[in-house]
Parts: structure tokens; C-alpha cells; sequence
């Protein structure tokens, strides 16, 4: 991780925290297995889907295979950024060591 340490309050909430930990491990993630992973409904996360891709954090497309509309999502640079820069603030307040 090189991102500086900034908190960031959008994604600190645990449901987009846990999406955006797990897209980070990869490319491109479908959304039935962000869904099943995760344990949440359609509607959920199409929510947090919605309020992350506004953001800028992840991009959404929906390639037709087979005649089936896929959804597949992917963090974003920023998106991408913003989660190390969280990651590195919550390590910070971590390590924090007490006299």
C-alpha cells in the first residue's frame, strides 16, 4: 500500500468496507458473488453499489453473454485509493502505542 493514511467515512461503514475489501482482491467481481460472499439481498447492494460507483470508487458494467445480462463490478483507481488510504488510518490507530 503507498496511499497516505486519510479516513474516509463512505466507505468506512462494515457493508461497503467488506465490498470494498473484497473487490480489491481482484479485477473484476460478478455481482452474485458479492451478493452470496457477502450475504446481502439484490436490493442491498445494488444500494451500496449506487452510492460507491457515484463516489467514483467502482465502475459497473453489464456485458450480455449467452443472452444473460451479467453485472460485474471493479474499484476504480480512486476507489482503489481511497481504500488503502483507510486501511493505512485504521493500521495508524492500531499501532498507536499508550505510555
Amino acid at each position: 500500500m503507498t496511499a497516505a493514511p486519510r479516513f474516509d467515512e463512505l466507505i468506512h461503514p462494515s457493508t461497503r468496507l467488506s465490498i470494498v475489501a473484497l473487490l480489491a482482491s481482484a479485477d473484476w467481481i460478478d455481482f452474485a458473488f458479492v451478493r452470496d460472499r457477502l450475504g446481502l439481498s439484490d436490493s442491498a447492494l445494488s444500494k451500496q453499489f449506487a452510492t460507491l460507483e457515484g463516489a467514483g470508487y467502482l465502475s459497473i458494467e453489464r456485458p450480455v453473454e449467452d443472452r444473460r445480462r451479467r453485472v460485474r463490478v471493479r474499484l476504480t483507481p480512486a476507489g482503489r485509493t481511497a481504500f488503502e488510504g483507510h486501511v493505512a488510518a485504521l493500521r495508524a490507530v492500531i499501532d498507536v502505542e499508550t505510555p
